[in-house]
This record gives structure tokens, sequence and C-alpha cells, in this order.
């Protein structure tokens, strides 16, 4: 990538005393008084080196990346032992207590972080559901509690770093909501361990699919957009207009749909039915006016194209009218695939438009099956 918004812009989060009571048998780090007497026992945190660890493979890779970060112990340790370039946003306090964590991960967030990478345990993955709320930014969890029953974690610090390598080298990642589970800290020091649902998170997940689909040759890939169709009309939502863009891999949904489709131009469908064929911008927004919308798109195979080629009908006021949440891509992993490793493009004609598209996208590329992939201005690395 040549310009900062055609990479990877990766938040970086540490819980100092995550974990810090464990090796001195206190089962937990929730809490001042369970840190303070953990830090008296003589308790040495390991976060901040455990997201060093996990960072110490991006440093070659800056070329695609920007770290945005806390500062001290909440992250920027972290990223400058790695040898990883940041930028801190704010001083944490000493000690930092569960409000910060959420604070910063908010304002992390709001900075424009495409994926949050935190260090902590099950405490520091509720006060990311706190403090995300129905964001939907992905986040992925370095290991580095003493309790960590929530799906949202690593195997361990270089298994996330190998996994975020891959997301900054153009790999396809798969996308999961992860349960964060909630642990009664006092129960789990007397012997029980009593956990309750708290809350989802996105997280990312490598996918190692491509040479499986690749291999099943033009067969599989007619049973995955099919299954990628059946996926689309099963999450369809009631009184909701669908503009149906153009390319074949939607055209399946059309066709499942039993409703006849502009396979070169934009239907709007609402509740199963067609209520405006081969429309333009102008009429789009006719239709549509304020209720609630959403679109449907592909790429273009071997070019990776979004927006800016065969569909102009979504002009730059359409696409601001949807916002990026409403819209959504259906790709097989085999036509991403044939990218090999390029980003989605966007080419709107508004340049401000086409650098708030950039980042990491949710791709529908199977039923219950979605990636993560890149959207840039160009097609470089």
């Amino acid at each position: 990538m040549t310009d900062i918004e055609n990479r990877l812009v990766l938040g970086v989060l540490v819980n100092p005393f995550a974990g810090v009571g464990g090796a001195v048998g206190l089962k937990g780090s929730d809490g001042s008084d369970t840190r303070e007497e953990a830090l008296r026992r003589g308790a040495t945190p390991m976060a901040v080196d455990r997201m060093s660890r996990a960072l110490a493979g991006l440093a070659a890779r800056t070329s695609g990346l920007e770290v945005l970060t806390w500062g001290g112990a909440m992250g920027e340790d972290s990223c400058r032992a790695a040898g990883l370039p940041a930028r801190s946003l704010g001083e944490p306090p000493s000690p930092s207590e569960a409000d910060d964590t959420r604070r910063a991960a908010r304002a992390l967030v709001d900075a424009g972080a495409q994926l949050l990478l935190f260090a902590g345990g099950d405490g520091t993955a509720r006060d990311l559901v706190d403090a995300l709320g129905e964001d939907d930014v992905p986040v992925l969890g370095v290991p580095a509690g003493c309790k960590m029953h929530s799906a949202v974690y690593a195997i361990n610090p270089e298994a996330a770093g190998e996994l975020l390598a891959e997301l900054v080298d153009g790999g396809l990642v798969a996308l999961h909501e992860a349960e964060v589970r909630d642990i009664d800290e006092e129960a789990f020091r007397a012997g029980r361990v009593q956990a309750r649902h708290y809350g989802d998170l996105n997280v990312p997940a490598e996918a190692r699919y491509l040479q499986q689909v690749k291999c099943g040759g033009r067969e599989v890939e007619d049973l995955v957009v099919t299954e990628i169709a059946a996926w689309v009309i099963d999450t369809l939502e009631p009184d909701t207009y669908y503009l149906v863009g153009s390319g074949s891999t939607v055209a399946v949904v059309m066709e499942q749909l039993g409703l006849p489709n502009t396979l070169l131009g934009v239907d709007i469908i609402r509740n199963e039915e067609v209520v405006a064929a081969d429309v333009g911008a102008d009429r789009i927004l006719e239709v549509i006016g304020d209720a609630p919308a959403r679109a449907l798109l592909t790429v273009i195979g071997g070019q990776g194209h979004l927006f800016g080629r065969g569909n102009q009908q979504f002009s730059p006021a359409v696409i601001r009218r949807l916002g990026k949440g409403r819209i959504d891509i259906l790709a097989s992993r085999t036509k991403l695939g044939t990218l090999e490793g390029r980003p989605l493009v966007v080419d709107t004609g508004d340049a401000e438009l086409d650098r708030s598209l950039c980042g990491l996208w949710p791709v529908i590329s199977g039923y219950e099956d979605t990636l993560l992939y890149r959207v840039a201005t160009d097609a470089g690395h």
C-alpha cells in the first residue's frame, strides 16, 4: 500500500494487570484489592510482554499497517518492545482500572481502528463488550488473564500475530461471532465454575478453505454461490428495501426468490417483491426515501472493484444514504482467491468517500460464513 487509507488500522490495547493474580494463587485479577494483594505476594505482570510477542512479527509489515494504541503499559510499551511504530492516543493512569480500558477501547475505535487487538482475560473481554456496544469492529484477544473461558482469544500470543500477519498480507480470514463469558471470581476461588453469557464480539479466525474450494472446480463454486444466496434470503429484513447490484453471484439471490433480474443493472426489492427494475441513482433515492435500505453487491472477479466499475448507479449520494454498515458484499472464496491477496477497490469519483470506505469489510462467502477482506482505493499491497 502507498497511501495511509489503504492500510490496515490496528488498535492495540493492554490491560497491564491481567492475569497478575494467577501465579500467586489468587485465581483472578479483578478488582484493585486483588491486584494489590497479588503485587504484595511478588506477582510479575506479564500482559505487556505477551502483547509484544504477538506484535513481533508485524514490525516488517509496516507498509501495510497503521497502529493506534494507548500510552505506557496500556499498549505503547508493547509496541516499542516489538519494534512496531505506533501512535498513542492518550496517557494511562497508574494503575489503570476497568473504566480506563473501556474508555481507551472506545477512543481507539472512534479514531479509526478497524481491528482491536487486546491483551487480557475474561474481565477485559467484558469491558470491550461494554465499550463497543453495537459496534461491530472485530477484536482479537491475546491470552493474558487467569480466566479465559470466553471464545475471543488466540491460542497463544504468537498465533494472534500470525493471524494478523495473514490479514496484513491480504489473506482470507473468516469472521465469527464469539461468546464472552462472565465468571464469578469468588465462586472460582472456592472451586466452583459459575459462568454466564455476557455478550458477543466479532472475532477474526484463520480460515484455510481456499485451496479446497479451488480444487473442487466449477461444481463446487456453483454450490457455494447457491449457499451464499440461501443465507442472504434467510436473513432478509422485513419492510426493508434491497438494492440488488449487478453480477452473477447476486443474480442467484433473485433466481432463488423467483424474481426477474437485471443482470447488468440494479433492481430494488422489498418483502421479496420487485418494486423497481433497472434503476439509476436518482430513482434509487426517490424509491427508498428515508425507509430502511440495504445493498447486495458482488465484486468483479480478477479485478476486485466494489464500486466504480459497472455499478455507477451506486453514486456517492446513494452510498452515503446507505452507510457502510448497510452494504453487503457477496463473494465466494474462489472469487476472492483470484485477487491473489489484492484488496477490493473503490473508485466512486469522490475521494473523501473512497477514503471513508477503506478498511476491513465482512464478505458473505457461504451459508453462515463470513470473511474479513480489505477494501482500498487502489489494488496495490
